[in-house]
């Protein structure tokens, strides 16, 4: 390997990363590769009701010792989530039901055998007594008068109320020369990994240690879960997590799966495993996104916004997970309705509410998405309602480089960066003026052409005061790392931060072979392990590269400082006199390489300076100066071309302009960028999990459940501006949920621009191709019917 031109040293070089070349050859190791001896698979039993008193469990004759369920663990601990408020309400979330039923799919027992299908052949034969109880499906309808209360002791089906305000509404109000009420929806969804869940747990008896392979984005942090669950201490608990096909949020909640596989091992002594197949996984893993606002923006005539009021109710699904639960979903969707722009007020009131579905969990982006298509699908409304150019209005309201560090009226801190610039980027990229004359000139093939912009802002490497203020139960404000060289000059990273597809093998290498000038292949990086990695919190929130990065950056150092010793004392001369240049230590009259220098610190410790310990090795925990976290950010713009008739959208053209601070590696950065916005893509047009009035999940398969692949994605042109972060190392921002913010606004906006002339209303997300022809058809019903009043004599 070798830096490209582009640097003079790692930082920055776009190098192939070091963990595909193990993916591509099939040679990976995932839970589901993993194998022990007489292991055994688990079915469970599912709920088939969305709501019902649970009167018994009956195992079928002769199969009893296979079959489990909550009377056979009486000591198992419910694993309940949410912050540490006297106002938000927690009910008791069991690995197996006890008593009732909550939501399709719940565990009602677990069944073992030695292979799945056998294992599924038992379950068959297990009968659940359900009596079912009327279901709650609509989050706004769960809050009124006369709802079914789903869980003892609510007064009603809230896990908790909130408000975020901020100014003077009501001046505000008084003043606005326009008020525009909107309800725009964004619906739900899974979060679909390429590999989906999976557990084994086995007891060691050698080491006296239940050991779990599990597929999770913080291993450290499921071993804390596990041991609250269990009842079992943490030095008996060895979780690993191989290789993972992918989390995006939803592989960072301990659940009741992984619990009740670890009950079953430990009851039965025997090697237990469960991998998820796809049904379990649309139907009980974690759900995201489900989003209701009703808004009133208020604003000039200039469009100039002046504030925003209204409510937010989040869909949480039956049970909140821990260890935060679904509180931050409304709490950041409040905070981040203002987005990048300017607004001298906000009020919002929030409802996070419990409904018979599966909970919600954290996915690419938490809330933001959700805000971010409220306040830009708001943006694009006021703009059609004045008559103004919606990117114009953008403009008029965007933070400015200038007032920066900007406090939004959602109390957010934005650090620094060109809001304008990136937005006026892709603006010049997908060429507005032209779309406009196409527009004007109209499409031979019926169709009709669209152009969308989102603007976001991503809050990334946020530290422990952040985590503090939200009351979170685990306070994730810090990382660790230990660099280990060995004695032939190669290296070990070992942190606590969990790769699952960002590439981090390869960025932390980077780093680390930057402030050693060594090269990155003589680096490796090992993670996943709480027998092998210093305590860390894992992979979520946009926080790797801000915390591992600078983990890794502050104990190389360290390891660096030492290196520069013994290789001044080996060449006789002051170690101000040296310096590490290509994994060696420089002197005024000489060099010593790096695998001289750690052969003398790990086994030769007579070459040692006098007093010095051995080992060349450091350890270094990493917590950003700025506790509020550094603000990525970026437009998208979108061209579309809708068929009316048949509601289809095609995508045209996908223009980014993004922001992410230093970047370590420019290819891994344009890869979670093209991941993000695939995703989003998901989001606008195709992923939903509809329920009916029974609580029935209709999306079930992948037959049912849309998801994008490589025909349905556009090719996407990225700009890159490069604001570094002040308060972090290298002045890097994190970056890896941005990409999934923005597209549901940006497509949004294309289609509703698209069918604007034909006075078609869109709120809600996914934009199928039954809901765009569906509104195209009432938009007729709507001018057939005023032309009919007005052809009707007086």
């Amino acid at each position: 390997m070798a830096a490209t031109t582009e640097t003079k040293g790692w930082i920055g070089a776009r190098l192939l990363r070091k963990e595909d070349a193990r993916h591509l050859l099939g040679a990976s190791t995932f839970t589901g590769d993993v194998r022990v001896p007489g292991l055994k698979d688990v079915a469970f039993v599912r709920s088939q009701f969305a709501h019902g008193l649970l009167n018994s469990v009956v195992k079928p004759d002769g199969l009893e010792t296979s079959v489990f369920s909550a009377a056979d663990f009486p000591d198992l601990k419910s694993i309940d989530g949410g912050p540490e408020l006297p106002s938000f309400r927690t009910a008791p979330y069991h690995a197996f039901a006890r008593e009732k039923v909550h939501f399709v799919g719940q565990i009602i027992a677990a069944c073992l055998a030695p292979t799945r299908g056998a294992a599924e052949d038992i379950a068959d034969q297990v009968y659940a007594d359900i009596e079912p109880r009327p279901a709650v499906v609509d989050m706004v309808e769960a809050l009124e008068p006369g709802a079914e209360i789903l869980h003892e002791g609510f007064p009603d089906n809230a896990f908790i109320h909130a408000t975020v305000s901020e100014g003077d509404i009501a001046a505000i109000a008084a003043r606005a020369e326009v008020e525009m009420r909107r309800s725009f929806r964004m619906n739900r969804q899974a979060t679909v990994s390429l590999e989906g869940r999976g557990v084994l747990a086995y007891w060691d008896h050698r080491l006296d240690e239940l050991v779990v392979y599990l597929s999770t984005q913080g291993a450290h942090m499921m071993r804390i879960g596990l041991s609250l669950a269990l009842g079992l201490p943490e030095h008996k608990l060895h979780v690993i997590a191989p290789d993972v096909g992918g989390g995006f949020g939803g592989k960072n909640r301990l659940m009741p799966e992984e619990v009740a596989v670890c009950a079953i091992a430990l009851k039965t002594g025997q090697p237990v495993r469960w991998i998820e197949d796809r049904r379990e996984h649309l139907i009980a893993s974690v759900h995201c996104r489900e989003h209701h606002y009703d808004l009133t923006l208020y604003a000039e005539k200039s469009g100039r916004i002046l504030g925003l009021k209204g409510e937010v109710h989040i869909d949480a699904g039956a049970y909140s997970l821990w260890p935060s639960g679904p509180f931050m979903e409304a709490s950041m969707a409040a905070r981040n309705l203002p987005g990048p722009y300017q607004m001298q007020a906000l009020h919002v009131e929030t409802h996070t509410v419990a409904t018979n579905k599966a909970p919600m969990g954290p996915y690419r982006g938490v809330a933001r998405p959700g805000a971010c298509y409220a306040i830009e699908r708001a943006v694009d409304e006021l703009a059609h309602k004045l008559g103004m150019e919606p990117a114009d209005v953008r403009r008029i309201n965007l933070v400015t480089p200038d007032q920066m560090p900007y406090r939004t009226i959602g109390g957010l801190r934005l650090d620094n960066g060109d809001y304008p610039r990136a937005l006026d980027m892709v603006r010049d990229m997908v060429d507005l003026p032209a779309i406009r004359r196409r527009q004007a000139e109209g499409e031979t093939d019926g169709r009709r052409i669209g152009v969308g912009f989102a603007v976001y802002t991503e809050q990334s490497g946020h530290g422990a005061a952040e985590w503090m203020k939200r009351k979170s139960r685990i306070v994730p404000g810090y990382e660790s790392c230990t660099a280990r060289v060995l004695p032939d000059g190669s290296m070990l990273l070992l942190v606590g931060i969990q790769n699952h597809g960002q590439g981090l093998e390869t960025s932390l290498a980077q780093i680390a072979a930057h402030e050693l000038t060594l090269d990155p292949a003589f680096i490796s990086v090992r993670y996943g392990d709480t027998a092998l990695t210093p305590f860390g919190f894992g992979t979520f929130a946009s926080r790797s590269t801000v915390f591992s990065g600078g983990a890794v950056a502050k104990a190389t150092r360290l390891v660096a400082e030492k290196a520069r010793r013994i290789g001044a004392h080996l060449m006789q001369t002051e170690y101000e006199e040296t310096r590490l240049e290509d994994g060696a230590v420089h002197g005024p009259s000489g060099k010593v390489p790096l695998a001289e220098i750690a052969r003398a610190a790990n086994v030769r410790q007579e070459f040692l300076p006098a007093g010095m310990s051995p080992l060349l090795e450091a350890t270094a925990t990493y917590e950003p100066e700025e506790s509020g976290g550094f603000f990525s950010y970026g437009a998208h713009a979108v061209v579309v071309a809708v068929d009316p008739e048949t509601g289809v959208t095609s995508l045209l053209d996908y223009a980014i302009a993004e922001d992410c601070g230093t970047m370590i590696n420019p290819l891994i950065v344009d890869g979670q960028i093209i991941g993000g916005v695939a995703q989003g893509i998901g989001t606008a047009l195709y992923e939903e999990i509809p329920y009916d009035p029974d609580g029935q999940p209709l999306a079930t398969t992948f037959g049912d459940y849309m998801v994008p692949c490589a025909p349905e994605l556009p090719k996407l042109r990225i700009a890159h501006l490069i604001t570094p972060a002040h308060g972090t190392e290298y002045g890097v921002k994190g970056m890896g949920e941005g990409g999934a913010i923005a597209p549901p606004a940006a497509i949004s906006n294309a289609v509703c621009d698209a069918l604007h002339g034909l006075g078609v209303i869109i709120r809600e997300t996914p934009l199928t191709p039954r809901r765009v022809s569906d509104a195209v058809a009432e938009a007729e019903e709507r001018r057939a019917a005023v032309s009919l009043k007005e052809e009707v004599p007086a």
